[in-house]
């Protein structure tokens, strides 16, 4: 790790020296000191890092393991002691953190490329069902990595598309965003000879052959939902999409507020978003124990 000044004047190349240690009670450990030569400033490794004056270290890596177990925020809190407010800011952390992974993950594999890719959209909501959302997710096929997942705000459908309008008035559908969100942030690393498979969804045509116009593509007729898996594992006998289903029924499983008939919902899709993006990169690395440098 290169160390480097936190003084913002500091603005002539600066040379670092260390400056003793000193023992932090919170987390067991000694922090090395260090000291600018240029300005004089001193400073230690904890001051860059992105717990600076936090309390309670030892609770971020139980806080991350809480939320992808199907734990929910005010739980964590009640079984960790701390505020709520707490959880909520180092969920920000933890978001940080798992965009930096996932961001190597993707540039791992602009040399490993995907030859094999499935996505779809699974429906959950935002405080009432009468105000849906969708997620758009994208899956690796042959090593099951998630590549990615948007989340974005659609009107309602159905039976409560009536009640949603008089009640909250006309929902805008940001579904082609999400969509496109999506496949911008993954077609690099997708092989241009790559087999992608989906279901019928009309808008999906549109963004394989602007995105991936070389690539097989074929599609797929939705099947009954089972029981197991949340809803999202098909009673067909054969799926051909079963890895993106097994993925979205690993989604409901281990994300509190996905889950199906529950008290738990999201109130922010934003927040929603946050909580997906940690969950990938926790999925990727420790789920499947998947590894840059021997894969």
């Amino acid at each position: 790790m290169k160390i480097i000044c936190p003084e913002k004047t500091c603005k002539s190349p600066s040379l670092i020296i260390k400056d003793g240690s000193f023992y932090r009670r919170d987390d067991s450990k000694k922090i090395q000191r260090y000291r600018c030569k240029n300005c004089g400033k001193r400073f230690s490794r904890a001051t860059l890092s992105d717990q600076y004056r936090h309390r309670r270290r030892r609770d971020l890596l139980m806080i991350e393991h809480l939320l992808c177990s199907k734990t929910s925020m005010r739980r964590i809190a009640k079984v960790l002691r701390i505020d709520r407010k707490t959880v909520a800011k180092r969920m920000e952390i933890l978001e940080k953190r798992a965009l930096r992974k996932h961001q190597n993950l993707m540039m791992h594999l602009k040399e490993k490329k995907v030859i094999h890719l499935q996505f779809d959209d699974m429906i959950t909501h935002e405080h009432t069902k009468m105000k849906p959302l969708s997620i758009s997710l994208a899956v690796d096929k042959d090593r099951r990595l998630i590549l990615g997942a948007k989340v974005s705000q659609i009107p309602a459908f159905g039976h409560l598309a009536k009640k949603s309008k008089k009640k909250y008035g006309y929902r805008q559908s940001f579904l082609e965003v999400g969509l496109t969100q999506l496949f911008e942030s993954i077609y690099e690393v997708i092989d241009e000879n790559a087999i992608v498979q989906s279901d019928m969804h009309k808008l999906y045509p549109k963004y394989v052959l602007k995105y991936l116009p070389s690539c097989d593509y074929k599609r797929y007729e939705g099947g009954r939902s089972c029981v197991a898996g949340q809803g999202e594992l098909k009673k067909k006998g054969f799926d051909p999409l079963f890895i993106l289903n097994h993925t979205c029924a690993m989604l409901r499983d281990s994300i509190n507020r996905l889950v199906r008939k529950t008290w738990c919902s999201t109130k922010c899709p934003q927040k929603l978003q946050q909580h997906l993006n940690i969950f990938i990169t926790y999925y990727n690395y420790r789920y499947l124990q998947y590894e840059l440098n021997t894969n």
